[in-house]
């Protein structure tokens, strides 16, 4: 007789095979963007955005177009630009004749009407255009013309700017860039990754990678998240580390209350939970630990911790902020509130 414990012990197995298998199939194409594309698919799975930060060359676009394959997913690219429109993201009314000759107005739907959406250079586009993304990152739908349109799920915004051409961009907003899940900042390849990568362009070599999962599987997926354990202990853990960025609370460091001007929102503290699922089942177990939380916690909390003037003189490292302050918070507190063990983390 197989109790709950064994299917879900058997859930976690089959869940840590397909997330390892898609991302071996994604590192066929994508040269040494390990943590990367671990990231990326996390999110994918959670239902979150992924905002990346690289210089360009370094196989964001393909990134996303290996994804799709892998998955099984639709895909747009948006390249963005200083005269990009809202109309031009989602799309707009047009007038056309109808059968009986009459005019009508016909909503044509624009490029966001995808699963797998790249918005390169996001920050190239005016704040008005970059908040026509808000409510599809958020609700997964679309209003326009007074009707609204949901996006056939799951939909994820994977966008790109570039850190070290800044002129003529419109830097995200705090309440955008919090509407990201992960930043993930894209390391520049070492020596032999770089061979590799001219190699395997240069020579033109085929490369066939398979298709894993697709959009039941992916939903299939995410039900499973929702029954991984998570202790009361490990829930405050992850409040605490998220109060730890905030100046005012008791849970910050000496570091924290000097340079830092606004902490990060609940979103954090939601995305650190949803993470450390997605974490524990690649590791093929069916309960979070410490480990799982703070393993991706510069991603999550790195762009929600605004510096205030002397964090930005002193040109505090976010980085390093982040890191100091996993490190010093301790994973037990004595100090914690018992909670009934019934509620659920959503």
């Amino acid at each position: 007789m197989t109790t709950p414990s064994n299917a879900l012990e058997s859930e976690a197995a089959r869940f840590k095979e397909d997330f390892e298998h898609a991302r071996r199939e994604v590192g066929k194409i994508i040269v040494g963007q390990d943590r990367v594309v671990e990231g990326t698919l996390t999110a994918i799975i959670c239902g979150g955005n992924v905002l990346l930060e690289g210089v360009p060359g370094l196989g964001k676009t393909e990134l996303v177009k290996a994804l799709s394959r892998v998955l099984q997913l639709d895909f747009s690219r948006i390249q963005f630009t200083p005269d990009l429109m809202p109309a031009d993201i989602i799309g707009t009314n047009i007038m056309t004749a109808g059968e009986n000759g009459m005019y009508q107005f016909e909503f044509r739907k624009g490029p966001i009407f995808t699963q797998l959406l790249l918005a390169d250079e996001i920050n190239r586009a005016t704040p008005k255009t970059q908040a026509a993304l808000l409510e599809t990152m958020q609700e997964g739908s679309v209003t326009a013309a007074g009707q609204t349109f949901h996006l056939k799920q799951p939909f994820f915004v994977l966008a790109t700017q570039n850190p070290i051409e800044q002129e003529g961009t419109y830097p995200l907003p705090e309440a955008q860039l919090d509407r990201f899940m992960l930043k993930i900042t894209v390391p520049f390849l070492n020596r032999a990754e770089l061979n590799e990568v001219v190699s395997r362009t240069t020579l033109q070599q085929a490369v066939e990678i398979a298709k894993v999962l697709d959009s039941d599987r992916i939903t299939g997926l995410r039900e499973i998240l929702q029954k991984v354990v998570v202790a009361d202990d490990l829930r405050d853990y992850a409040v605490r580390l998220v109060l730890a960025t905030h100046p005012d609370a008791e849970e910050s460091g000496e570091k924290v209350k000097r340079y830092v001007q606004w902490g990060a929102s609940p979103r954090a503290t939601q995305a650190l939970i949803r993470v450390a699922r997605v974490r524990a089942l690649t590791q093929g177990r069916a309960h979070v630990s410490h480990d799982d939380i703070r393993h991706f916690a510069l991603e999550i909390l790195g762009h929600r911790i605004l510096l205030n003037y002397d964090g930005q003189a002193d040109n505090v490292s976010l980085a390093e902020l982040v890191g100091e302050i996993v490190a010093g918070l301790p994973e037990s507190s004595g100090s914690v509130t018992q909670t009934m063990s019934a509620y659920a983390v959503q």
